[in-house]
């Protein structure tokens, strides 16, 4: 019987992103394998981790591309891009805490093509006159994902309900980019 890959990742995100220090025995649990059946798909813990990454860009760049960035104002880009990205959050709080995917070698491009994507859309902003110019792109993208990440822990651990997720993330972050006429 052929293991199906992408079974066994999608459960281990699952799993990941509920519990992040959960061993290779669990996540072969979780997948419904033996130990030894995700030892031959995934040498280790880091392999895994980086089979999830591949995830994780894969579905932020299609949520990039529903999203439609270019179109339209830039506050109702970020709703979109927000609304499209919810169902990959559990795994990018996952990622987005994984010191390995970060440290010694280079940034993996697909992270480097996701930044600049978002990071323009919050420049587009800024230079509509939607968004305040004293907080940078890089860091408005960076407040997306820390609200991403967070959103999602909030929503496993049942302290938010999941049907609140998209609306305080969006309000949050553009109540605090959105620019305010001086009095």
């Amino acid at each position: 019987m052929a293991v199906d890959r992408e079974h066994v990742l999608r459960s281990a995100a699952a799993l990941l992103t509920r519990k992040s220090t959960s061993t290779m025995d669990e996540v072969a649990k979780a997948a419904g394998i033996s130990r030894a059946t995700l030892h031959r798909l995934f040498a280790g813990r880091d392999v895994l981790v980086r089979a999830l990454e591949e995830l994780g860009i894969e579905e932020c760049e299609a949520a990039l591309t529903a999203a439609r960035l270019g179109d339209g104002a830039a506050q109702e880009a970020v709703r979109r891009l927000v609304r499209e990205l919810e169902p990959a959050a559990g795994l990018l709080a996952f990622l987005y805490t994984e010191n390995q995917l970060f440290e010694g070698e280079e940034q993996n491009e697909g992270w480097a093509r996701i930044d600049a994507a978002v990071a323009a859309l919050f420049r587009r902003g800024q230079q509509s006159g939607e968004f305040r110019i004293d907080l940078t792109p890089a860091w408005l993208t960076e407040a997306l994902y820390g609200l991403m990440a967070s959103g999602a822990w909030a929503v496993s651990e049942g302290r938010v309900a999941a049907k609140d997720f998209n609306h305080m993330i969006v309000e949050l972050l553009l109540g605090g980019a959105l620019r305010r006429e001086e009095s």
